[in-house]
Protein backbone atom coordinates (compact mmCIF):
# COMPACT_ATOMS: atom_id res chain seq x y z
CA UNK A 1 0.00 0.00 0.00
CA UNK A 2 1.13 3.44 -1.14
CA UNK A 3 0.52 6.50 0.46
CA UNK A 4 1.06 9.78 -0.78
CA UNK A 5 3.91 11.70 0.25
CA UNK A 6 3.83 15.03 2.37
CA UNK A 7 3.27 18.24 1.06
CA UNK A 8 5.47 21.08 1.59
CA UNK A 9 4.34 24.22 3.24
CA UNK A 10 4.05 27.19 0.60
CA UNK A 11 6.48 29.41 0.01
CA UNK A 12 5.93 32.14 3.00
CA UNK A 13 3.29 29.95 5.18
CA UNK A 14 4.75 30.57 8.67
CA UNK A 15 2.57 28.08 10.68
CA UNK A 16 4.95 26.22 12.34
CA UNK A 17 4.47 22.81 14.66
CA UNK A 18 1.60 21.19 12.83
CA UNK A 19 1.77 17.44 12.06
CA UNK A 20 0.88 15.87 9.23
CA UNK A 21 -1.19 12.44 8.86
CA UNK A 22 -0.33 9.70 6.72
CA UNK A 23 -1.60 10.83 3.57
CA UNK A 24 -0.08 14.14 3.68
CA UNK A 25 -3.14 16.05 5.44
CA UNK A 26 -2.07 18.99 7.49
CA UNK A 27 -3.36 18.24 11.19
CA UNK A 28 -5.69 21.24 12.30
CA UNK A 29 -4.29 23.57 14.53
CA UNK A 30 -6.01 23.34 17.92
CA UNK A 31 -7.73 26.73 17.47
CA UNK A 32 -9.16 25.40 14.00
CA UNK A 33 -9.70 22.05 16.32
CA UNK A 34 -12.59 23.41 18.63
CA UNK A 35 -14.76 25.03 15.94
CA UNK A 36 -14.58 21.63 14.05
CA UNK A 37 -17.55 19.49 14.98
CA UNK A 38 -20.71 21.24 14.83
CA UNK A 39 -19.49 22.86 11.67
CA UNK A 40 -22.60 22.15 9.06
CA UNK A 41 -25.42 21.11 11.31
CA UNK A 42 -28.22 23.05 11.41
CA UNK A 43 -29.28 23.90 15.62
CA UNK A 44 -33.02 24.42 14.46
CA UNK A 45 -33.00 20.86 12.69
CA UNK A 46 -31.22 19.65 16.48
CA UNK A 47 -33.42 21.12 18.86
CA UNK A 48 -36.78 19.65 16.57
CA UNK A 49 -34.83 16.58 16.43
CA UNK A 50 -34.39 16.52 20.14
CA UNK A 51 -37.95 17.57 21.32
CA UNK A 52 -39.51 15.67 18.79
CA UNK A 53 -38.12 12.21 20.21
CA UNK A 54 -38.71 13.75 23.75
CA UNK A 55 -42.13 14.40 22.84
CA UNK A 56 -42.87 10.64 21.27
CA UNK A 57 -40.88 9.49 24.71
CA UNK A 58 -43.44 10.93 26.68
CA UNK A 59 -45.80 10.22 24.59
CA UNK A 60 -45.25 6.43 25.60
CA UNK A 61 -44.27 7.40 29.47
CA UNK A 62 -47.67 8.93 29.61
CA UNK A 63 -49.55 6.22 28.25
CA UNK A 64 -52.46 4.84 31.23
CA UNK A 65 -49.88 6.08 33.33
CA UNK A 66 -52.35 5.88 36.56
CA UNK A 67 -52.83 1.85 35.85
CA UNK A 68 -53.05 0.24 38.38
CA UNK A 69 -54.13 2.10 40.55
CA UNK A 70 -52.37 1.06 43.26
CA UNK A 71 -48.80 1.61 45.03
CA UNK A 72 -46.08 -0.74 43.34
CA UNK A 73 -43.29 -1.21 44.97
CA UNK A 74 -41.67 1.31 46.87
CA UNK A 75 -44.15 3.82 45.85
CA UNK A 76 -45.66 3.45 49.28
CA UNK A 77 -42.57 5.04 50.98
CA UNK A 78 -41.92 7.90 48.02
CA UNK A 79 -45.54 8.65 47.06
CA UNK A 80 -46.14 9.36 50.81
CA UNK A 81 -43.24 10.92 51.62
CA UNK A 82 -43.34 13.30 49.05
CA UNK A 83 -46.84 14.36 49.99
CA UNK A 84 -45.50 15.26 54.00
CA UNK A 85 -42.69 17.26 52.33
CA UNK A 86 -45.30 19.07 50.45
CA UNK A 87 -47.66 19.56 53.15
CA UNK A 88 -45.38 19.54 56.45
CA UNK A 89 -42.06 20.38 54.57
CA UNK A 90 -40.44 17.43 56.22
CA UNK A 91 -40.57 13.70 56.05
CA UNK A 92 -43.21 12.44 58.85
CA UNK A 93 -44.62 8.83 59.93
CA UNK A 94 -47.51 7.61 59.24
CA UNK A 95 -50.46 5.05 60.30
CA UNK A 96 -50.31 1.72 59.06
CA UNK A 97 -49.22 0.66 55.45
CA UNK A 98 -51.82 -0.92 54.65
CA UNK A 99 -54.15 1.37 56.35
CA UNK A 100 -52.66 3.97 54.69
CA UNK A 101 -52.54 3.19 51.53
CA UNK A 102 -56.26 1.80 51.34
CA UNK A 103 -57.34 4.98 52.23
CA UNK A 104 -55.18 6.96 50.04
CA UNK A 105 -56.23 5.23 46.97
CA UNK A 106 -59.91 5.81 48.23
CA UNK A 107 -59.20 9.51 48.01
CA UNK A 108 -58.57 10.15 51.80
CA UNK A 109 -55.34 11.93 53.13
CA UNK A 110 -56.80 13.58 56.44
CA UNK A 111 -55.41 11.95 59.78
CA UNK A 112 -52.85 9.49 58.46
CA UNK A 113 -49.90 11.31 59.21
CA UNK A 114 -48.74 11.68 62.62
CA UNK A 115 -46.98 14.30 64.47
CA UNK A 116 -43.33 12.63 64.29
CA UNK A 117 -40.28 12.96 62.07
CA UNK A 118 -39.77 9.68 59.86
CA UNK A 119 -36.52 8.76 59.46
CA UNK A 120 -35.85 8.82 55.74
CA UNK A 121 -32.83 7.02 54.00
CA UNK A 122 -32.85 9.10 50.94
CA UNK A 123 -32.61 12.48 50.39
CA UNK A 124 -35.30 14.53 49.37
CA UNK A 125 -34.84 15.97 45.72
CA UNK A 126 -36.71 13.57 44.09
CA UNK A 127 -39.36 13.30 46.68
CA UNK A 128 -39.82 17.01 46.07
CA UNK A 129 -40.41 16.53 42.64
CA UNK A 130 -43.04 13.42 43.01
CA UNK A 131 -45.06 15.99 45.56
CA UNK A 132 -44.67 18.62 42.35
CA UNK A 133 -46.91 15.73 40.83
CA UNK A 134 -49.00 15.13 43.90
CA UNK A 135 -49.75 19.11 44.22
CA UNK A 136 -50.65 19.18 40.10
CA UNK A 137 -52.63 16.71 39.73
CA UNK A 138 -53.45 15.08 42.98
CA UNK A 139 -52.32 12.24 45.81
CA UNK A 140 -53.37 9.16 43.12
CA UNK A 141 -51.33 6.44 41.24
CA UNK A 142 -50.90 9.49 37.60
CA UNK A 143 -50.21 12.25 40.40
CA UNK A 144 -47.13 10.94 42.20
CA UNK A 145 -46.27 9.12 38.97
CA UNK A 146 -46.12 12.07 36.03
CA UNK A 147 -43.13 13.81 37.59
CA UNK A 148 -40.92 10.29 36.69
CA UNK A 149 -42.51 10.47 33.19
CA UNK A 150 -41.68 13.88 32.37
CA UNK A 151 -38.02 13.76 33.76
CA UNK A 152 -37.80 10.10 31.99
CA UNK A 153 -38.68 11.83 28.77
CA UNK A 154 -36.39 15.11 29.54
CA UNK A 155 -33.34 12.50 30.15
CA UNK A 156 -33.83 11.51 26.59
CA UNK A 157 -34.08 14.96 25.21
CA UNK A 158 -30.65 15.41 27.49
CA UNK A 159 -29.47 11.84 25.41
CA UNK A 160 -29.85 13.37 22.23
CA UNK A 161 -28.13 17.00 22.67
CA UNK A 162 -24.89 15.55 24.36
CA UNK A 163 -24.15 12.78 21.77
CA UNK A 164 -24.96 15.00 19.41
CA UNK A 165 -22.30 17.58 21.06
CA UNK A 166 -19.81 14.90 21.31
CA UNK A 167 -19.95 13.39 17.54
CA UNK A 168 -21.22 16.43 15.66
CA UNK A 169 -23.77 14.94 14.16
CA UNK A 170 -27.75 15.04 14.74
CA UNK A 171 -28.65 11.77 13.12
CA UNK A 172 -26.54 9.65 15.54
CA UNK A 173 -27.69 12.16 18.43
CA UNK A 174 -30.82 11.19 17.24
CA UNK A 175 -30.17 7.03 17.71
CA UNK A 176 -28.88 7.23 20.85
CA UNK A 177 -31.91 9.38 21.89
CA UNK A 178 -34.16 6.79 20.21
CA UNK A 179 -32.29 3.93 22.09
CA UNK A 180 -32.77 4.97 24.96
CA UNK A 181 -36.41 5.60 24.46
CA UNK A 182 -36.96 2.07 23.66
CA UNK A 183 -34.95 0.92 26.93
CA UNK A 184 -37.28 -1.13 29.24
CA UNK A 185 -35.63 -0.26 32.27
CA UNK A 186 -35.53 3.06 31.36
CA UNK A 187 -39.29 3.34 30.18
CA UNK A 188 -40.66 1.12 33.33
CA UNK A 189 -38.98 3.69 36.08
CA UNK A 190 -39.99 6.45 34.30
CA UNK A 191 -43.95 5.36 34.98
CA UNK A 192 -42.82 4.88 38.61
CA UNK A 193 -42.68 7.12 41.61
CA UNK A 194 -39.36 5.90 42.46
CA UNK A 195 -36.19 7.93 43.00
CA UNK A 196 -33.36 5.83 40.32
CA UNK A 197 -34.78 8.31 37.13
CA UNK A 198 -34.06 11.22 38.58
CA UNK A 199 -30.76 10.92 39.93
CA UNK A 200 -30.27 9.25 36.23
CA UNK A 201 -31.61 12.43 35.24
CA UNK A 202 -29.34 14.93 36.94
CA UNK A 203 -26.20 13.07 36.35
CA UNK A 204 -26.62 12.98 32.36
CA UNK A 205 -26.95 16.93 33.03
CA UNK A 206 -23.85 17.30 34.81
CA UNK A 207 -22.08 14.83 32.36
CA UNK A 208 -23.50 17.18 29.49
CA UNK A 209 -22.13 20.39 31.14
CA UNK A 210 -18.31 18.35 31.78
CA UNK A 211 -18.44 17.73 27.91
CA UNK A 212 -19.89 21.47 27.03
CA UNK A 213 -17.04 22.49 29.38
CA UNK A 214 -14.52 20.51 27.45
CA UNK A 215 -15.57 22.40 23.74
CA UNK A 216 -15.98 25.90 25.83
CA UNK A 217 -12.59 26.15 27.37
CA UNK A 218 -10.80 24.92 24.00
CA UNK A 219 -13.01 27.73 22.35
CA UNK A 220 -12.46 29.92 24.87
CA UNK A 221 -8.15 29.20 25.01
CA UNK A 222 -8.18 29.90 20.94
CA UNK A 223 -9.95 33.54 22.20
CA UNK A 224 -7.56 34.57 24.12
CA UNK A 225 -5.04 33.50 22.33
CA UNK A 226 -5.96 35.14 19.09
CA UNK A 227 -3.21 37.76 19.46
CA UNK A 228 -0.15 35.59 19.97
CA UNK A 229 -1.25 33.25 16.87
CA UNK A 230 -2.76 30.73 18.54
CA UNK A 231 0.14 29.18 21.18
CA UNK A 232 1.79 29.82 24.53
CA UNK A 233 4.66 30.82 24.08
CA UNK A 234 5.50 30.58 27.90
CA UNK A 235 4.01 30.26 30.91
CA UNK A 236 0.83 28.59 31.98
CA UNK A 237 -1.17 30.72 29.21
CA UNK A 238 -4.38 32.41 29.99
CA UNK A 239 -5.78 32.08 33.74
CA UNK A 240 -7.68 34.88 34.97
CA UNK A 241 -10.19 34.38 31.65
CA UNK A 242 -10.75 31.13 33.11
CA UNK A 243 -11.16 31.30 36.15
CA UNK A 244 -14.80 31.12 35.62
CA UNK A 245 -16.00 28.50 33.58
CA UNK A 246 -19.95 28.77 33.27
CA UNK A 247 -20.39 25.32 32.21
CA UNK A 248 -18.35 23.89 35.60
CA UNK A 249 -20.65 25.78 37.73
CA UNK A 250 -23.64 24.24 35.52
CA UNK A 251 -22.12 20.60 36.46
CA UNK A 252 -21.80 21.47 40.40
CA UNK A 253 -25.61 22.24 40.12
CA UNK A 254 -26.49 19.21 38.42
CA UNK A 255 -24.18 17.14 41.01
CA UNK A 256 -25.49 18.81 44.03
CA UNK A 257 -29.17 18.04 42.46
CA UNK A 258 -27.83 14.14 41.66
CA UNK A 259 -26.63 13.80 45.26
CA UNK A 260 -29.44 15.24 46.83
CA UNK A 261 -31.59 12.53 45.03
CA UNK A 262 -29.51 9.66 45.51
CA UNK A 263 -25.52 9.09 47.08
CA UNK A 264 -24.41 7.14 44.83
CA UNK A 265 -23.95 10.03 42.00
CA UNK A 266 -20.73 11.23 43.98
CA UNK A 267 -18.83 8.54 42.32
CA UNK A 268 -19.64 9.56 39.20
CA UNK A 269 -19.04 13.24 40.10
CA UNK A 270 -15.57 12.25 41.28
CA UNK A 271 -14.50 10.18 38.07
CA UNK A 272 -15.53 13.05 35.78
CA UNK A 273 -14.22 16.01 37.80
CA UNK A 274 -11.18 14.32 37.48
CA UNK A 275 -11.65 13.64 33.54
CA UNK A 276 -12.37 17.23 32.86
CA UNK A 277 -9.30 18.00 34.96
CA UNK A 278 -7.55 15.92 32.65
CA UNK A 279 -9.16 17.73 29.52
CA UNK A 280 -7.72 20.57 30.21
CA UNK A 281 -4.28 19.80 30.97
CA UNK A 282 -4.59 18.35 27.24
CA UNK A 283 -5.75 21.72 26.28
CA UNK A 284 -3.38 23.74 27.49
CA UNK A 285 -0.89 21.30 26.03
CA UNK A 286 -2.43 21.38 22.64
CA UNK A 287 -2.26 25.02 22.85
CA UNK A 288 2.01 24.88 23.44
CA UNK A 289 1.97 24.26 27.12
CA UNK A 290 5.02 22.84 28.20
CA UNK A 291 4.96 20.86 31.89
CA UNK A 292 0.87 21.49 31.24
CA UNK A 293 -0.04 18.85 33.79
CA UNK A 294 1.68 20.14 36.96
CA UNK A 295 0.83 23.72 36.09
CA UNK A 296 -2.51 22.90 35.37
CA UNK A 297 -3.55 21.81 39.11
CA UNK A 298 -3.29 25.11 40.43
CA UNK A 299 -4.51 27.50 37.62
CA UNK A 300 -6.83 24.85 36.83
CA UNK A 301 -7.64 22.70 39.54
CA UNK A 302 -8.58 24.55 42.24
CA UNK A 303 -10.95 27.18 40.23
CA UNK A 304 -12.80 23.49 38.94
CA UNK A 305 -12.91 22.34 42.77
CA UNK A 306 -14.91 25.30 43.46
CA UNK A 307 -17.15 25.41 40.66
CA UNK A 308 -17.79 21.29 40.80
CA UNK A 309 -17.49 20.67 44.61
CA UNK A 310 -18.27 23.45 46.29
CA UNK A 311 -21.12 24.58 44.18
CA UNK A 312 -22.54 21.19 44.20
CA UNK A 313 -22.05 20.69 47.83
CA UNK A 314 -24.14 24.10 48.81
CA UNK A 315 -26.50 23.31 46.44
CA UNK A 316 -27.03 19.62 48.06
CA UNK A 317 -27.13 21.00 51.35
CA UNK A 318 -29.79 23.61 50.04
CA UNK A 319 -32.19 20.67 49.38
CA UNK A 320 -32.30 19.94 52.84
CA UNK A 321 -33.93 23.19 54.03
CA UNK A 322 -37.36 21.90 54.78
CA UNK A 323 -35.37 19.71 57.33
CA UNK A 324 -32.92 22.24 58.46
CA UNK A 325 -36.03 24.19 59.22
CA UNK A 326 -37.47 21.54 60.83
CA UNK A 327 -34.36 20.33 62.84
CA UNK A 328 -35.28 20.75 66.33
CA UNK A 329 -38.22 18.29 65.41
CA UNK A 330 -35.95 15.41 64.17
CA UNK A 331 -33.43 16.35 67.57
CA UNK A 332 -36.78 15.37 69.51
CA UNK A 333 -37.60 12.47 67.57
CA UNK A 334 -34.56 11.13 66.11
CA UNK A 335 -31.52 11.72 67.78
CA UNK A 336 -31.94 8.54 70.13
CA UNK A 337 -32.72 6.49 67.36
CA UNK A 338 -31.70 2.75 66.63
CA UNK A 339 -29.44 3.67 64.42
CA UNK A 340 -27.58 5.93 66.87
CA UNK A 341 -27.25 3.70 69.44
CA UNK A 342 -25.89 0.84 66.96
CA UNK A 343 -22.15 0.03 67.85
CA UNK A 344 -21.28 -3.18 66.60
CA UNK A 345 -21.06 -5.77 63.91
CA UNK A 346 -23.76 -7.63 65.26
CA UNK A 347 -25.08 -11.06 63.56
CA UNK A 348 -26.35 -11.17 60.22
CA UNK A 349 -29.57 -9.70 61.31
CA UNK A 350 -30.74 -6.10 60.80
CA UNK A 351 -32.58 -6.36 64.42
CA UNK A 352 -29.65 -8.24 66.33
CA UNK A 353 -27.54 -5.14 64.54
CA UNK A 354 -29.40 -2.76 66.48
CA UNK A 355 -29.39 -4.66 70.08
CA UNK A 356 -25.86 -7.10 69.48
CA UNK A 357 -24.16 -3.53 71.40
CA UNK A 358 -26.78 -0.79 72.08
CA UNK A 359 -25.63 2.25 73.81
CA UNK A 360 -28.83 3.81 75.23
CA UNK A 361 -27.27 6.77 76.41
CA UNK A 362 -26.51 7.98 72.81
CA UNK A 363 -27.71 11.04 71.05
CA UNK A 364 -27.46 13.39 69.15
CA UNK A 365 -25.24 16.44 71.13
CA UNK A 366 -27.55 18.82 70.09
CA UNK A 367 -30.50 17.28 71.42
CA UNK A 368 -28.95 18.64 74.97
CA UNK A 369 -27.77 21.78 73.99
CA UNK A 370 -29.86 24.68 74.27
CA UNK A 371 -31.62 26.09 71.50
CA UNK A 372 -29.22 28.72 70.05
CA UNK A 373 -30.40 31.19 67.76
CA UNK A 374 -29.60 33.72 64.62
CA UNK A 375 -26.17 32.12 62.89
CA UNK A 376 -25.81 30.20 66.23
CA UNK A 377 -28.95 28.31 65.49
CA UNK A 378 -28.42 27.80 61.24
CA UNK A 379 -24.97 25.80 62.87
CA UNK A 380 -26.76 24.41 64.85
CA UNK A 381 -28.77 23.00 62.51
CA UNK A 382 -26.06 21.97 59.97
CA UNK A 383 -24.62 19.98 62.80
CA UNK A 384 -27.77 17.79 63.22
CA UNK A 385 -28.17 16.91 59.82
CA UNK A 386 -24.58 15.88 60.13
CA UNK A 387 -25.30 13.59 63.15
CA UNK A 388 -28.33 12.49 60.93
CA UNK A 389 -26.15 11.65 58.12
CA UNK A 390 -24.33 9.40 60.20
CA UNK A 391 -27.50 7.66 61.04
CA UNK A 392 -28.90 7.32 57.32
CA UNK A 393 -24.97 6.00 56.38
CA UNK A 394 -24.98 3.35 59.37
CA UNK A 395 -28.30 2.18 58.02
CA UNK A 396 -27.01 1.51 54.37
CA UNK A 397 -23.75 0.22 55.58
CA UNK A 398 -24.65 -2.42 58.64
CA UNK A 399 -28.28 -2.42 58.97
CA UNK A 400 -29.14 -4.45 56.03
CA UNK A 401 -26.10 -6.19 55.88
CA UNK A 402 -27.33 -10.06 54.98
CA UNK A 403 -30.54 -9.06 54.58
CA UNK A 404 -32.58 -11.02 51.82
CA UNK A 405 -34.99 -9.85 49.31
CA UNK A 406 -36.87 -12.39 46.35
CA UNK A 407 -35.87 -9.40 43.70
CA UNK A 408 -32.06 -8.67 45.00
CA UNK A 409 -28.81 -9.39 42.73
CA UNK A 410 -25.29 -9.07 42.23
CA UNK A 411 -23.88 -5.95 40.86
CA UNK A 412 -21.20 -7.96 38.65
CA UNK A 413 -24.32 -9.38 36.65
CA UNK A 414 -26.09 -6.19 36.74
CA UNK A 415 -24.97 -5.14 33.00
CA UNK A 416 -25.99 -8.97 31.63
CA UNK A 417 -29.14 -8.09 33.44
CA UNK A 418 -29.30 -11.19 35.77
CA UNK A 419 -32.29 -10.54 37.44
CA UNK A 420 -34.87 -8.25 36.89
CA UNK A 421 -37.32 -6.88 39.55
CA UNK A 422 -41.30 -7.92 39.65
CA UNK A 423 -42.97 -4.47 40.54
CA UNK A 424 -46.37 -5.82 39.86
CA UNK A 425 -48.24 -8.83 39.44
CA UNK A 426 -52.16 -9.88 39.30
CA UNK A 427 -51.67 -13.85 38.85
CA UNK A 428 -54.01 -16.74 38.28
CA UNK A 429 -56.67 -14.74 36.25
CA UNK A 430 -59.07 -17.81 35.41
CA UNK A 431 -60.57 -18.14 31.60
CA UNK A 432 -63.44 -16.14 30.99
CA UNK A 433 -62.58 -13.36 33.40
CA UNK A 434 -61.16 -9.92 33.47
CA UNK A 435 -60.67 -11.21 29.27
CA UNK A 436 -58.82 -13.76 29.77
CA UNK A 437 -58.59 -16.55 26.75
CA UNK A 438 -56.14 -18.96 28.52
CA UNK A 439 -56.96 -22.91 27.34
CA UNK A 440 -58.86 -24.76 30.05
CA UNK A 441 -56.42 -25.94 32.84
CA UNK A 442 -54.00 -22.56 31.98
CA UNK A 443 -54.78 -18.75 33.37
CA UNK A 444 -54.06 -15.40 32.72
CA UNK A 445 -51.71 -12.43 34.66
CA UNK A 446 -50.91 -9.39 34.81
CA UNK A 447 -47.42 -8.04 35.71
CA UNK A 448 -45.00 -5.17 35.59
CA UNK A 449 -41.07 -6.23 35.47
CA UNK A 450 -38.33 -3.52 35.60
CA UNK A 451 -36.52 -5.47 32.95
CA UNK A 452 -33.87 -3.68 30.12
CA UNK A 453 -34.04 -4.45 27.02
CA UNK A 454 -31.57 -6.97 26.29
CA UNK A 455 -30.40 -6.69 23.03
CA UNK A 456 -29.56 -3.42 23.58
CA UNK A 457 -27.94 -4.30 27.36
CA UNK A 458 -25.77 -7.16 25.75
CA UNK A 459 -25.30 -5.33 22.41
CA UNK A 460 -24.03 -1.97 25.43
CA UNK A 461 -21.71 -4.21 27.20
CA UNK A 462 -19.84 -5.42 24.43
CA UNK A 463 -19.50 -1.78 22.77
CA UNK A 464 -18.18 -0.57 26.35
CA UNK A 465 -15.61 -3.10 25.77
CA UNK A 466 -15.35 -1.99 22.14
CA UNK A 467 -15.29 1.61 23.34
CA UNK A 468 -12.41 1.19 25.67
CA UNK A 469 -10.12 -0.72 23.43
CA UNK A 470 -10.74 2.41 20.90
CA UNK A 471 -9.92 5.00 23.80
CA UNK A 472 -6.81 3.25 24.31
CA UNK A 473 -6.29 2.56 20.63
CA UNK A 474 -7.37 6.28 19.08
CA UNK A 475 -6.97 8.29 22.08
CA UNK A 476 -10.51 9.48 21.48
CA UNK A 477 -11.89 11.34 24.61
CA UNK A 478 -15.26 10.34 23.03
CA UNK A 479 -15.04 6.81 23.90
CA UNK A 480 -13.35 8.00 27.33
CA UNK A 481 -17.07 9.72 28.70
CA UNK A 482 -18.64 6.36 27.63
CA UNK A 483 -16.09 4.24 29.80
CA UNK A 484 -15.40 6.23 32.63
CA UNK A 485 -19.58 6.58 32.63
CA UNK A 486 -20.20 3.12 32.75
CA UNK A 487 -17.47 2.37 35.52
CA UNK A 488 -17.63 5.14 37.87
CA UNK A 489 -21.71 4.15 37.62
CA UNK A 490 -21.38 0.45 38.00
CA UNK A 491 -18.41 -0.81 39.73
CA UNK A 492 -18.88 1.33 43.09
CA UNK A 493 -21.71 -1.05 43.86
CA UNK A 494 -19.68 -4.24 43.82
CA UNK A 495 -18.73 -3.03 47.34
CA UNK A 496 -22.27 -3.31 48.61
CA UNK A 497 -23.27 -7.11 47.38
CA UNK A 498 -23.44 -8.17 50.76
CA UNK A 499 -26.52 -6.21 51.49
CA UNK A 500 -30.41 -6.19 49.04
CA UNK A 501 -29.16 -4.14 45.86
CA UNK A 502 -31.08 -4.23 42.85
CA UNK A 503 -30.46 -4.18 38.93
CA UNK A 504 -32.55 -0.85 38.44
CA UNK A 505 -29.69 1.26 40.06
CA UNK A 506 -27.72 0.62 37.07
CA UNK A 507 -30.24 3.32 35.31
CA UNK A 508 -27.35 5.12 35.95
CA UNK A 509 -25.20 3.08 34.12
CA UNK A 510 -27.42 2.28 30.56
CA UNK A 511 -27.05 6.01 29.33
CA UNK A 512 -23.17 5.34 28.92
CA UNK A 513 -23.62 2.07 27.64
CA UNK A 514 -26.08 3.55 24.97
CA UNK A 515 -23.57 6.24 24.30
CA UNK A 516 -20.93 3.62 23.24
CA UNK A 517 -23.25 2.06 21.01
CA UNK A 518 -23.78 5.43 19.02
CA UNK A 519 -19.89 6.00 18.77
CA UNK A 520 -19.58 2.30 17.54
CA UNK A 521 -22.34 3.15 14.77
CA UNK A 522 -20.96 6.55 14.04
CA UNK A 523 -17.70 4.95 13.42
CA UNK A 524 -19.09 2.19 11.24
CA UNK A 525 -20.80 4.53 9.42
CA UNK A 526 -17.71 6.97 8.66
CA UNK A 527 -17.50 10.63 8.29
CA UNK A 528 -18.53 11.19 4.35
CA UNK A 529 -22.02 10.32 3.31
CA UNK A 530 -20.64 9.25 -0.24
CA UNK A 531 -21.93 5.43 -0.80
CA UNK A 532 -18.74 3.18 -0.48
CA UNK A 533 -18.60 -0.38 0.37
CA UNK A 534 -17.97 0.69 4.20
CA UNK A 535 -20.79 2.99 4.62
CA UNK A 536 -23.12 0.13 2.95
CA UNK A 537 -22.25 -2.27 5.93
CA UNK A 538 -22.25 0.48 8.83
CA UNK A 539 -25.70 1.24 7.59
CA UNK A 540 -26.40 -2.21 7.61
CA UNK A 541 -25.24 -3.62 10.84
CA UNK A 542 -26.33 -0.68 12.64
CA UNK A 543 -29.78 -0.50 11.04
CA UNK A 544 -30.52 -4.06 11.95
CA UNK A 545 -29.18 -3.53 15.34
CA UNK A 546 -31.70 -0.39 16.00
CA UNK A 547 -34.63 -2.56 14.58
CA UNK A 548 -33.76 -5.83 17.06
CA UNK A 549 -33.76 -3.09 19.73
CA UNK A 550 -37.10 -1.98 18.53
CA UNK A 551 -38.52 -5.28 17.86
CA UNK A 552 -37.11 -6.45 21.07
CA UNK A 553 -38.71 -3.87 23.46
CA UNK A 554 -41.95 -4.35 21.45
CA UNK A 555 -41.77 -7.73 22.58
CA UNK A 556 -41.78 -7.06 26.09
CA UNK A 557 -44.22 -4.45 26.11
CA UNK A 558 -46.85 -6.47 27.87
CA UNK A 559 -44.48 -6.96 30.78
CA UNK A 560 -43.68 -3.60 30.67
CA UNK A 561 -47.05 -2.07 30.98
CA UNK A 562 -49.11 -4.44 32.69
CA UNK A 563 -50.59 -5.99 29.71
CA UNK A 564 -53.11 -9.20 30.42
CA UNK A 565 -50.91 -12.31 29.39
CA UNK A 566 -51.61 -16.18 29.08
CA UNK A 567 -49.44 -18.22 31.14
CA UNK A 568 -47.81 -19.25 27.69
CA UNK A 569 -47.53 -16.13 26.75
CA UNK A 570 -45.90 -14.66 30.24
CA UNK A 571 -43.42 -17.74 29.89
CA UNK A 572 -42.11 -16.92 25.76
CA UNK A 573 -40.61 -14.02 27.70
CA UNK A 574 -39.04 -15.35 31.14
CA UNK A 575 -35.79 -16.03 28.60
CA UNK A 576 -33.76 -17.64 31.72
CA UNK A 577 -35.36 -19.37 35.06
CA UNK A 578 -33.31 -16.31 37.08
CA UNK A 579 -36.16 -13.84 35.45
CA UNK A 580 -38.94 -15.80 37.25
Amino acid sequence: MTTAAPQRAPAGDTRTGLSRTADGREVPSAAARTRSRLRGEDPFIGWVTALSIGLLALFLRLWKLGSPREFLFDETYYAKDAWSLLHFGYAREYVDGKKANAEILAGHTDGLWKDKASMAVHPDVGKWLIGLGEKVFGMDPFGWRVASAVVGALMIVVMVRLVRRMTGSTFIGAVAGLLLCFDGMQFVLSRLALLDIFVAFFLLMAVHCHVADRDWTRARLATLLSTSGGRVTKGSGPVRGLLWRPWLVGAGICWGLACGTKWEAVYAMAAFGLLTFFWTVGARRSFGVRGALARSVVVDGIPAFVSVVLVGLLVYVATWTGWLVHAGQYEKDLSSSQYTRYSGQGHCDGKTYVSENPNDDARWPTASEPDASGVGEVVQSLRSLWYYHQDVYTFHTHFLNCSTHPYESKPSGWLLLNRPVGVDADTKIQPGTQGCDAPTGSDCLRVITLLGTPILWWGGCLAVIAAGALWIGTRDWRYGVAVIGTLSTWLPWLQYDDRPIFIFYAIITIPFMVMAIALLIGALLGRTTAPTPRRTVGVIVSGAFFVLVLLNFAWFWPVYTDQLLTHREWLDRIWFTRWI
